[in-house]
């Protein structure tokens, strides 16, 4: 089995978390191939140079032949190269176990945090594109833990 790791790969923060998970499910399945884009140096080495040519063949190439994406979704909004991998992870039939750790959706059933849906910029929980997450939900599987989403791996062996 093998599996496409997307995620933001651009901070020093994006790259360690990416790491410390993808690390975690090596550990866990150590029969499963782990793509990891960060890792693929001849298209991710930001000292050296890819172009975009490069970079849509390359990391799709990756993506087809994989059986399972995991997409992390967290951040100010989906990351447009992720959302990319989950449309065409969605129309090759390729599973999608999606992460989204948002703390912000954390008391969602609080009264006060519905009450102020109704004031203008007053939202206070997070939001993630409707429709990348439906191309997840369509064909896969979203959760707020790290935890979960490794031990659901197992459901796409």
């Amino acid at each position: 089995m093998k599996i496409y790791f997307a995620s933001p790969l651009f901070s020093n923060m994006e790259r360690i978390y990416n790491a410390d998970v993808v690390s975690r499910i090596r550990n866990q399945y150590p029969d499963i191939e782990v793509y990891l884009p960060q890792e693929q140096g001849d298209i991710n080495d930001k000292s050296s140079y890819a172009d975009s040519v490069m970079i849509a063949k390359l990391d799709t190439q990756e993506l087809l032949s994989s059986d399972l994406l995991i997409a992390v979704l967290d951040g100010i909004t989906v990351d447009a190269g992720v959302a990319s991998e989950i449309g065409v992870a969605y129309q090759a039939g390729i599973p999608v176990l999606g992460l989204y750790t948002d703390s912000r959706q954390e008391g969602y059933d609080n009264k006060e945090k519905i009450e102020a849906l109704s004031e203008l910029a007053e939202s206070q929980f997070s939001y993630v594109n409707l429709y990348t997450v439906g191309l997840i939900k369509l064909n896969g599987y979203l959760t707020n833990s790290e935890e979960d989403l490794i031990n659901r791996i197992v459901d796409y062996k």
